[in-house]
């Protein structure tokens, strides 16, 4: 199946948030539905070539779901299932966001982890996690003994015994990273069309139609990213090949006086009741403690509870006691799509030309690069011919990370354009210049937790009590040209 003529070759995609659908019945190539980090990963892997493309998503913005509420590590696959394609893809992505991150301005810190053994049972098991990474191809591990471990580490709880050490697993900001991919993408030709929820697929030959409930779009090859319903959206195609559990993770969010506290990541030795909570810093500065395991019904339940939070405040404080005497700056929860299976669920239907992207669970942000690139093998199996490669639009993104240059410290910028001089979240450091920018941007937010995405404001200690109004206001201002002119707010 040949790749559709593309008039649209160096031109970038449209950006939409309502009203009808641009050009009624709209034919692709391939749509990609949910654009959350896989979803959007693909979308711009697909963009390397001359196709019609549409990334496609219910919510108002990119990374809305699962995606904006992890842990935010980087990991090198060192303790996946031998053997597994999750194993594969998490240490082929590690390499790839490695270098994207490079390119594209994503803040990353390769801090190194210690998994930190606490009794006899976990220390023996140090040396089988060890040839499990080596299994993995992660052969850089080496067991730190307690004194070594108490000066890496000097605020440890006491009963650390040993831990393993595991270099090459980093933070990073997943906020930039699915931007950066939806960006790219879209400034590479992709349609991305928002709160275009998809409410029923017919499938046919040559195309099938997705009904939104924006419009009808037609495509020759389907993509299902779209996570926690991800069994869902198989339905409406007559797949039923698993069942996805939504299991919510809380996390707590400590403020950045804590940051002196923890020089790694720190994960727990895993033992039969799972991986356990860890403790890392982040790319913003702060520190953060979680998450839970706790599988649910209810597929929105992102809240958190006082359960939940006590549990992390009692581990944690066996881990760093001092990080409980500093102030949370945050509480929050994601949810995560288990299947019953310690795998991906990643498949290619070619008789329906679809391919199903699901059971990502806590690793879709490490492996997504290498998932886009297996999904473009999976969607030749179902008859796409992409065509050429071609270069994909640049991309660079603005610095959310402490660990690298912030447009208030830069006398060059702000005597360019002052309003990088002016800060307005003082919590964050984040300025008028910044705002106005990612408002300004391909893809603008659609409220003010994507603006917080794109520049931190509103997310410090005092949560926007002080800069809120303002932030607001500069918001809101910025809608007011699309308002008038009968825009959809790109």
């Amino acid at each position: 199946m040949r790749a559709a003529e593309d008039d649209r070759t160096e031109a970038a995609g449209n950006v939409t948030r309502s009203g009808p659908l641009p050009g009624g019945d709209a034919a692709y190539d391939v749509v990609v539905v949910g654009a959350g980090v896989v979803g959007t990963a693909i979308a711009r892997a697909l963009a390397r070539h001359p196709l019609r493309i549409a990334l496609v998503e219910a919510a108002d913005d990119v990374g809305d779901g699962t995606s904006k509420a992890n842990t935010a590590i980087l990991h090198t696959g060192f303790d996946a299932v031998p053997g597994t394609l999750e194993a594969r893809l998490v240490r082929e992505g590690h390499r790839l966001l490695t270098a994207y991150a490079r390119e594209a301005g994503i803040p990353v810190e390769p801090l190194g982890a210690l998994l930190v053994a606490r009794d006899e049972g976990q220390l023996a098991a140090l040396p089988r996690l060890a040839e499990k990474a080596g299994r993995n191809g992660h052969h850089g591990t080496r067991t730190v003994e307690a004194g070594e471990l108490a000066a890496r580490e000097p605020h440890l709880g006491p009963g650390a015994l040993a831990a393993l050490d595991v270099p090459g697993e980093s933070i990073v900001c997943p906020w930039t990273t699915v931007l950066a991919y939806a960006t790219q993408a879209v400034r590479s030709g992709v349609d991305l069309h928002l709160n275009c929820r998809v409410e029923e697929v017919r499938p046919g030959v040559p195309h099938h139609r997705l009904v939104t409930r924006r419009g009808t779009l037609r495509t020759r090859l389907l993509v299902n990213a779209c996570g926690l319903y991800a069994d869902a959206f198989d339905a409406l195609v007559g797949r039923e090949d698993f069942a996805v559990t939504p299991r919510r993770g809380q996390l707590l969010v400590f403020d950045k006086a804590a940051r002196d506290l923890v020089r790694h990541i720190l994960l727990p030795v895993p033992g039969p009741l799972g991986k356990g909570v860890l403790v890392s810093p982040t790319v913003y500065g702060n520190v953060m403690l979680g998450p839970t395991a706790e599988d649910l019904d209810d597929r929105t339940a992102t809240g958190t509870t006082a359960e939940g939070i006590a549990g992390l405040r009692e581990q944690g404080g066996r881990v760093l006691p001092a990080l409980l005497d500093e102030e949370v700056t945050a509480v929050y929860a994601g949810l995560r799509a288990a299947t019953g299976q310690e795998d991906y669920r990643i498949a290619a239907h070619p008789a329906l030309r679809y391919v199903t992207v699901g059971g990502i669970r806590s690793t879709g942000l490490s492996a997504s690069l290498a998932i886009a690139e297996h999904v473009l093998g999976l969607l030749a199996d179902c008859g796409l011919d992409p065509g050429p490669e071609r270069p994909l639009a640049p991309v660079r993104m603005p610095n959310l990370g402490e660990a690298f240059p912030r447009p208030y410290r830069d006398a060059g910028l702000i005597a360019r354009e002052p309003g990088f001089g002016a800060v307005v979240c003082h919590c964050e450091r984040v300025t008028r210049g910044e705002i106005r920018a990612a408002l300004a941007s391909t893809i603008p937010p659609g409220g003010l937790d994507g603006l917080r995405r794109r520049t931190r404001a509103r997310g410090g200690r005092c949560q926007g009590t002080f800069c809120g109004a303002e932030v607001r206001a500069l918001f809101e201002e910025s809608r007011l040209p699309a308002e008038k002119d009968g825009g959809d707010g790109r």
